[in-house]
């Protein structure tokens, strides 16, 4: 298990499976653009299994093979499917987990699959616009587990690998975080099992986003 190696003064966050439950609302939209496009259908584990990536990267692993313009038509569909969608919720007891954060004067951060123009949609349906100190996306920089947008974050705030903690429920987030040197958090309320997520050696691993502050304090990043 990877040990902390310096004061912590940064959490960033994934987001879809991770503050928000909205799976089901990302596979049904991906199942709309695949049979929109006429491509096989899949499973929802197959389906499910690229949360977390970009779209493109998405798409990629979904439908391999394929040229810049099917890309292209294929996410133009998925967009469609998912701003005419129903919104998702946060978790229960991310607001307060969050709030709890700032007031212990951690910087907060998201780096997430989504593109801009999602990420704003939902910072804005949950009223958590202005939460976040910095925030970086799949259309913004390398998909995960590219480490680029996690860099990114730390770079906008000055805040160095050994004093940040990702958090994330999909073994691209776990990827991401070593690939940019900063430490881990596992959440299993999302996409990839407990056993995928272990493979990474995360700082420990939570079964609900809500049990961080337990764990900040347990970890003594914060008083107790």
């Amino acid at each position: 298990m990877t040990e902390l190696s310096g004061d912590i003064r940064l959490v960033v966050f994934d987001w879809d499976g991770t503050l928000m439950d909205s799976e089901a609302q990302i596979v049904a939209c991906l199942h709309a653009a695949i049979s929109d496009l006429s491509v096989e259908a899949m499973d929802d584990e197959t389906v499910k299994n690229v949360i977390g990536l970009g779209l493109r990267e998405a798409i990629d692993t979904l439908v391999p093979g394929q040229d810049a313009a099917f890309h292209e038509v294929f996410v133009e569909h998925y967009r469609r499917h998912w701003f005419n969608s129903a919104a998702s919720q946060l978790f229960d007891g991310v607001t307060d987990m969050l709030e709890f954060c700032r007031q212990h004067d951690l910087l907060l951060g998201v780096a997430t699959g989504k593109a801009r123009r999602g990420l704003e949609r939902v910072l804005g349906e949950t009223g958590l616009t202005g939460m976040f100190d910095a925030t970086r996306c799949a259309d913004e920089a390398p998909s995960k587990p590219h480490p680029q947008m996690l860099v990114d974050v730390m770079q906008a705030l000055d805040v160095q690998p050994a004093q940040t903690i990702m958090v994330g429920d999909t073994e691209y987030d776990m990827e991401m975080a070593t690939n940019a040197g900063a430490g881990k958090v596992a959440v299993t309320c999302g996409v990839h099992s407990k056993e995928r997520l272990a493979r990474h050696a995360p700082l420990t691993s939570l079964r609900h986003i809500a049990e961080l502050p337990d764990w900040l304090r347990r970890a003594g990043i914060i008083p107790d």
